[in-house]
């Protein structure tokens, strides 16, 4: 079963694709360009639609999704975090 998604393998964060996922479930990712999978660890509820880190961000890192830079990162973001408003704004304010 594909829990996230992620273009680019370069990417920093992928978009959960799957409801219900809890700290400590084991997920599943499907890297669209490679057309292959890895697996990471939630360390806390991802609600469908969201991001989850893929790698350890600090504060003025940028958050890429789909190749492409979204947002940088306010706060420390740890690997199988949940990754959205709280601790990643927008590049343009």
């Amino acid at each position: 079963m594909i829990h996230f998604v992620l273009h680019d393998a370069h990417d920093t964060v992928a978009v959960v694709v799957v409801e219900g996922v809890k700290a400590g479930d084991e997920l599943t990712g499907w890297i669209m360009d490679d057309d292959r999978t890895m697996t990471l660890q939630a360390r806390e509820p991802i609600p469908i639609g969201h991001k989850i880190a893929l790698r350890d961000m600090a504060p003025g890192d940028s958050a890429v999704k789909y190749g492409v830079a979204i947002g940088r990162v306010v706060r420390p973001i740890a690997t199988g975090e949940h990754a959205h408003v709280h601790n990643i704004k927008t590049r343009r304010w």
